[in-house]
């Protein structure tokens, strides 16, 4: 199968690009390296399309001839859309357009689409599941709720065209970049308590995230890429358990065999105070089950950053 992974560069879709070669699939790649990294892409035999999301033109060029695509290209980071949201709305709600219309004009089987938590905002009730109303608070959240309905929109109205929206909840794992201004958590915690640093929690760090290692996110793509009746729907991908912040940097410490100094800040603009998913729609519909539980995904994830695999 001839596959298009937008965002093949980055964390996410570089682990995607090489369980698809895996498999046997032609893979070729759309990033414009912005967030992503050539490194990531190192050893493989892939075809890169270097180009922005925002050009129609360039987006279309690289969906041509390909079977199925997996958007994961976005301007991502929460903070980051808070000090600049035109940005982010314009990558994330322009690119998806662009990527949905020229998949849409090149007879494309389906679309699977990288959504986020974010979009659910702080709801009053837990688990989160996908029939609740969103309630955005950051403009990345906004940006890829609008992304979603277009997909879904799409699928509606252009009959022959499908569309999967995957709702990732706080992914990690190896080629995650601890160095970005905006990196997350997982290396940020891994790289400071493996220097005996004090790693930095916003909030009191009580706050409970559902983290998901990167390859059940991985193997989600590849499940809603064929499911049937999985078109036009959204499904929560995550590890399916909640863990609070300070759990998180204690479990590592733990696994590093090393002593978890904190510093405590203030509560970031757009942050959510809770968030972990009911994965039952997935697991009915697309047959996912997360497979690496968080403390092994841990583990993988130190090796890999601290060069131990």
């Amino acid at each position: 199968m001839k596959v298009l992974v937008t965002g093949g560069g980055g964390f996410i879709g570089s682990n995607l690009v090489r369980a698809l070669q895996a498999r046997g699939d032609d893979v070729r790649v759309l990033d414009n390296f912005s967030t992503g990294s050539r490194r990531n892409l190192a050893g493989l035999d892939v075809e890169v399309v270097e180009g922005e999301l925002r050009s129609y033109e360039r987006v279309h060029n690289a969906v041509r001839g390909t079977d199925v695509v997996f958007h994961l290209g976005a301007l991502g980071s929460v903070p980051r859309s808070v000090q600049d949201p035109l940005t982010s709305s314009a990558v994330n709600i322009e690119g998806t357009l662009n990527v949905q219309l020229a998949a849409r004009d090149e007879g494309v089987r389906r679309v699977v689409f990288a959504s986020s938590s974010s979009i659910y905002g702080n709801q009053s009730e837990l688990p989160l599941r996908e029939a609740m109303a969103p309630d955005p608070i950051s403009p990345y959240g906004v940006a890829k709720l609008a992304a979603e309905r277009y997909c879904v929109s799409f699928s509606r109205v252009y009959h022959s065209f499908e569309t999967v929206v995957l709702r990732y909840f706080n992914v990690f794992g190896p080629r995650q970049d601890p160095t970005s201004q905006y990196a997350a958590v997982v290396p940020l915690f891994i790289t400071a308590i493996a220097a005996g640093e004090p790693v930095t929690i916003f909030d009191d760090g009580e706050q409970s995230r559902d983290f998901t290692y990167v390859d059940n996110v991985v193997a989600a793509n590849l499940l809603a890429a064929d499911a049937e009746g999985a078109s036009g729907r959204i499904f929560n991908i995550s590890g399916g358990a909640p863990t609070s912040v300070n759990e998180l940097a204690e479990t590592i410490g733990r696994l590093l065999g090393k002593r978890v100094e904190r510093r405590y800040l203030p509560p970031r603009p757009g942050d959510l105070r809770n968030s972990w998913a009911d994965v039952s729609e997935a697991r009915s519909l697309l047959g996912f089950e997360p497979q690496v539980e968080l403390e092994e995904g841990l583990r993988r994830t130190a090796d890999h950053l601290l060069g131990k695999d």
